[in-house]
């Protein structure tokens, strides 16, 4: 299989259940052919090493973007580091040094699946808050494969309940396991 890159943009990855354990059984079933880049670990009070973050997307046949979504989109600290470091010049403009790599979104949403359609609570899918995303990936002439996103996954301490928890956790070993065979089969294709 390539060389896959995962960004963590969730922003204290520690406390997390669900993004936590998928990039932990996503590490597990991909062992050295993964690299993690935990944007919590090296950037929640620090500037943003642009050229070691640039280093590492070019070195990637794949790229695995993983966050909770936080208000329809990616969380601040992950949208800092897309603005940062797919530069004009670099990601797009006179050089596009990501171009013809593959990338999945891989999220999760704290709001059940029923929340997001037209007259529920988000009056819109999951797909159409993707659109900008989209844009971004396609103008920096990245292959968009399928997302893959789980919603229904949120914990709260001290409110939720054991069962609560297990059900979130068996929800993203699923979630992982999904992305994994989805990589799988992309590698298999290429």
């Amino acid at each position: 299989m390539s060389s896959i890159l995962l960004i963590s943009g969730h922003p204290n990855l520690d406390a997390s259940v669900a993004n936590q354990t998928i990039v932990e059984t996503v590490a597990s079933e991909l062992g050295a052919q993964l690299t993690v880049r935990r944007l919590d670990q090296l950037y929640r009070n620090r500037d943003i090493d642009v050229q070691a973050e640039q280093q590492a997307l070019e070195a990637a046949d794949m790229i695995i973007w993983q966050f909770p979504f936080h208000w329809y989109a990616m969380p601040a600290l992950m949208k800092r580091w897309l603005d940062e470091v797919f530069l004009y010049g670099w990601a797009h403009g006179s050089q596009f040094r990501l171009a013809g790599k593959k990338i999945i979104l891989s999220f999760t949403t704290g709001a059940p699946f029923d929340a997001y359609q037209h007259g529920q609570a988000m009056n819109n899918t999951v797909d159409a808050f993707l659109t900008p995303l989209q844009q971004t990936i396609d103008l920096c002439r990245i292959e968009w494969l399928a997302p893959v996103y789980s919603n229904g996954m949120m914990t709260i301490p001290n409110v939720s309940t054991a069962e609560d928890i297990a059900r979130v956790k068996a929800k993203a070993i699923d979630h992982a396991n999904q992305l994994v065979a989805q990589l799988r089969t992309t590698a298999q294709a290429a």
